[in-house]
């Protein structure tokens, strides 16, 4: 089940998950955290099971467009479909038309996966390509 975590961003297991998503640099986890805790439209869900939090994503919604800021997994959880269900949770919960992130390169498979469509942003940093995935929501029936 998906709830919202915000709250609790600081907490270590938490952090810990986040860590997953920004490659486990320190600084970067710092930012995320104060991402979430500094705003109130950014907002970090975890999917917990059997009382435990095994994956988080964090969003922001502008003009029925959410933006996918931070999606992890634990790493015993991963390939279980779980960063593909909190995904679709959050489009029933914000009922978005459209779905963006940014990424790199080793999470292309699992965007492609779902539909999006990915677009080469350049090299964002030296050495690093990121990509832009999009997915447009169909209306039913479509």
């Amino acid at each position: 089940m998906l709830k919202d975590i915000t709250s609790r961003v600081n907490q270590l297991e938490i952090r810990e998950l986040l860590g997953y998503a920004v490659l486990s640099d320190p600084d970067a986890v710092d930012q995320a955290v104060d991402f979430y805790r500094n705003s109130e439209k950014n907002k970090l869900y975890g999917y917990e099971e059997e009382g435990l939090i095994i994956g988080v994503i964090g969003c922001s919604l502008k003009e029925k467009v959410l933006t996918i800021h931070h999606i992890a997994v634990i790493p015993e959880n991963r390939g279980k479909d779980y960063g593909r269900g909190m995904i679709l949770e959050l489009l029933l919960h914000h009922q978005a038309e459209q779905v963006v992130a940014e990424t790199d390169e080793e999470a292309l498979g699992f965007y492609r996966s779902l539909g999006f469509e990915v677009y080469s942003l350049g090299e964002t940093y030296p050495g690093v390509e990121r990509f832009r995935c999009v997915y447009d929501v169909e209306e039913p029936g479509e």
